[in-house]
C-alpha cells in the first residue's frame, strides 16, 4: 500500500486548517450557504435531505486495518454507528454534524485518509479493480498507476473547475472488473504486439442522464507518456466542455457532438504542443511510487491444503461460500475473498461500526493487515492463507458478515436514494432489501447463479442501473413513485446499455416483475449459460413479454 510522504501530511493538514477556518467562519454567520458550498464541496461535504453527508476517500479502493478502525471511531463518534460504501469506492457518512466536520478530517488526516475532491467539478477518486495485485490474469498491477493519477490531479491548477466532474478508473487485468467503459477516461494495461506495456485509452464512457459506453481514443499509449496524454486530453474538455448546460457538460457529449476521430485530433494536437519531459513523471518518482505495491512476502505454501479441503467436506455452508464468495489468488496456497455488505434485508454497501472493527481484526490477522472496497460495495481481503479461510469465515459470520452471495442476485447494488438524498426522486433501498428478501433462498440464488441488479433512486445513475443485467431505475411521475426496468446492460469489458422494458412500476410491483424476467432465463437457458449470456443469445424479446404478462408470439 501507498504510505503518505511528508508533503502529502502537509498537504492534507493545510486542508484541514483551511477548512476548519472555514467551518467556523459559516457557523458564526459570516458565510452564506451560497458562499460556504462551493468550500464544503471541495471538502466532500454535502448538504442531503435530513443532514450533511461527508464523502471520505479512499484511493482505488484500498485501505489499512489502522484506517478501517479510524472509520468505525468516526461511524461511532459522529454518525449513527454505521458507514455507507459507494459505488466510487469510497464512505459515506451521512449523519455528521457540521460542528464535528474538522475534528473529524482531523482524525482522518491521522492516518492518512481526507475527503479531498469526493465532489466538485474536479478530477474524482481514482478506482481500480479490486482484485489488483493478486488476480492471476493481470498483466499489471494498476494501482501505481491510480496513485500517480491521484497525486497529479490532487489540487491540479488547470483542473480543478472542470465543466462538470470527472471520473477515471484504471485495470490492469483481461477481465474488466472496473467498469472501465462506463467513465470519463478508462485506461486498461495492454501489451503491444512487441510486448510492451502500456495503455489502451477509453474515453466518453458515463451513465447518468445520457448513458454512453466509452470509445477507444488511443489503442496504445507508452506507458512513459501518460500524464501527458491526460493533459492533453483534460485540456481539450476544459477548453470545450459545455458549461452552458450541465446535463451536456460531460465529456461524453463532447465526443459525442464532435466526433470520435475529430477529438482525437484535438487531443493530439495538444498533446504535440506541451512538454512532456516537464509534465511526465520522473522515472524515479514512478519506481518510488510502484515500491509502495512490491508484492509482500508470502509463505511459500502448497496449492491444496488438506485442512481447508476438510472443512469444505464436513461444512456445506462453508462449501458454498468458498464456491461464490472465494477469488482464486495467483501466489499459491492463498486466496482473496469478498465480504458481502448484502445480507438479506439489509441496505447495500452499509456497515455497522463494530462490523468495521471485527473486519480490520480479521484483516490485521489474517490478509496482512490489507482490505479492499469494491465498486460493487463489498469488501474484500485479498491475501488469506488456504488454510485460515475457516476461520476466517467463521469469525466473519460472527458479525453477521459471511453472507454467500457475491455476485448472485441478491448482492445488488443500489444508492441511498430518496432515504437520503436530496436529488433522488424516488426509493432504492427498500427495493433492494425487498428483492433480496423476494430471493433470499440460497440455493435458489445459486440455481439462478451470477446475476447483477442495480437500483439508481434518480437519472444521475449512482447505482449504475444502466448497465445492471436488471437495471431499476427509480423516477417521480404524477407525485408518486415509478421503477422503470431495464435489462442487458453490462459493465465489463463486453459493455452494454440495458434496454427498456416497458411502462414504469410502482413499488409493490418491482419484485413480481423481476421474478418473471428470472423465470425466462431459467426456463429457457442451456446448459452452463449464464443470465447475461441467455439474454444475448435470445434477445429481449422474451423476457419483455414476460415483463409485460404477455404470451411470447
Amino acid at each position: 500500500m501507498y504510505r503518505y510522504d511528508q508533503f502529502d501530511a502537509r498537504f492534507v493538514r493545510e486542508r484541514v486548517a483551511q477548512f476548519t477556518d472555514q467551518v467556523q467562519r459559516r457557523l458564526s454567520g459570516g458565510l452564506t450557504e451560497d458562499e460556504f458550498r462551493p468550500l464544503r464541496l471541495q471538502n466532500g461535504l454535502y448538504l442531503q435531505l435530513h443532514a450533511y453527508m461527508l464523502r471520505i476517500a479512499i484511493p482505488y479502493g484500498t485501505l489499512n486495518a489502522r484506517q478501517m478502525r479510524q472509520l468505525a471511531l468516526i461511524g461511532e463518534r459522529f454518525d449513527k454507528g454505521y458507514g455507507h460504501f459507494t459505488t466510487r469506492q469510497n464512505i459515506q457518512f451521512n449523519w455528521p454534524q457540521l460542528k464535528d466536520i474538522p475534528e473529524i478530517l482531523g482524525l482522518l488526516a491521522d492516518v492518512d485518509m481526507h475527503a479531498i475532491q469526493t465532489s466538485g467539478n474536479c478530477i474524482r477518486n481514482v478506482t481500480s479493480d479490486q482484485f489488483a495485485g493478486v488476480a492471476a490474469d493481470e498483466i499489471e498491477d494498476p494501482r501505481p498507476v491510480a496513485e500517480l493519477i491521484r497525486q497529479w490531479s490532487s489540487a491540479h491548477p488547470e483542473f480543478s473547475y472542470l465543466p462538470r466532474k470527472f471520473k477515471i478508473a484504471v485495470t490492469g487485468a483481461e477481465a474488466d472488473r472496473a467498469a472501465v467503459f462506463v467513465h470519463d477516461i478508462g485506461l486498461r494495461i495492454i501489451k503491444n504486439a512487441s510486448g510492451g506495456v502500456g495503455y489502451q485509452v477509453i474515453v466518453g464512457g458515463g451513465l447518468g442522464r445520457t448513458p454512453m459506453i466509452g470509445k477507444v481514443v488511443k489503442d496504445f499509449l507508452p506507458k512513459r507518456d501518460l500524464l501527458t496524454y491526460l493533459e492533453a486530453l483534460l485540456r481539450v474538455y476544459n477548453a470545450e466542455g459545455r458549461r452552458d448546460n450541465k446535463y451536456k457538460a460531460r465529456i461524453k457529449i463532447l465526443v459525442h457532438e464532435i466526433g470520435l476521430e475529430e477529438f482525437q485530433k484535438r487531443v493530439d494536437a495538444e498533446f504535440a504542443l506541451l512538454d512532456g519531459p516537464t509534465i511526465n513523471a520522473d522515472p524515479e518518482e514512478v519506481a518510488r511510487i510502484a515500491a509502495y505495491f512490491a508484492p509482500p512476502e508470502y509463505d511459500v505454501l502448497p496449492a491444496q491444503d488438506a485442512g481447508f479441503e476438510a472443512a469444505k467436506a464436513a461444512n456445506p455452508a462453508f462449501a458454498d461460500w468458498v464456491n461464490v464468495n472465494v477469488f482464486a489468488h495467483k501466489v499459491p496456497g492463498y486466496a482473496a475473498l469478498t465480504i458481502s455488505l448484502k445480507g438479506i434485508g439489509e441496505a447495500p454497501g452499509d456497515i455497522t461500526s463494530p462490523a468495521m472493527n471485527a473486519v480490520a481484526d480479521i484483516a490485521e490477522r489474517y490478509s496482512l493487515g490489507e482490505i479492499r472496497v469494491t465498486h460493487a460495495q463489498n469488501l474484500v481481503l485479498p491475501n488469506v492463507k488456504l488454510k485460515d479461510l475457516f476461520t476466517v469465515w467463521q469469525a466473519l459470520g460472527a458479525h453477521g458478515l459471511s453472507t454467500a452471495n457475491a455476485g448472485l442476485i441478491t448482492d445488488i447494488i443500489a444508492c441511498p436514494g430518496l432515504d437520503y438524498c436530496a436529488l433522488a426522486t424516488a426509493r432504492s433501498i427498500p427495493i433492494a432489501q425487498a428483492l433480496s428478501e423476494r430471493f433470499a433462498d440460497a440455493e435458489k440464488q445459486r440455481d439462478i447463479g451470477p446475476l447483477g441488479i442495480k437500483i439508481s433512486g434518480c437519472i444521475n445513475a449512482c447505482g449504475h442501473h444502466h448497465v445492471g443485467h436488471i437495471g431499476i431505475l427509480g423516477l417521480e411521475k404524477r407525485g408518486e413513485e415509478s421503477y422503470q426496468i431495464t435489462l442487458g446492460g453490462d459493465p465489463t469489458e463486453n459493455a452494454t446499455i440495458g434496454d427498456i422494458l416497458g411502462p414504469g412500476l410502482v413499488a409493490e410491483e418491482v419484485p413480481d416483475a423481476i421474478e418473471r424476467l428470472v423465470n425466462v432465463y431459467l426456463a429457457q437457458r442451456e446448459s452452463g449459460e449464464t443470465f447475461i449470456e441467455a439474454v444475448r443469445r435470445l434477445g429481449v424479446a422474451p423476457f419483455k413479454a414476460a415483463f409485460l404478462q404477455e404470451k411470447a408470439a
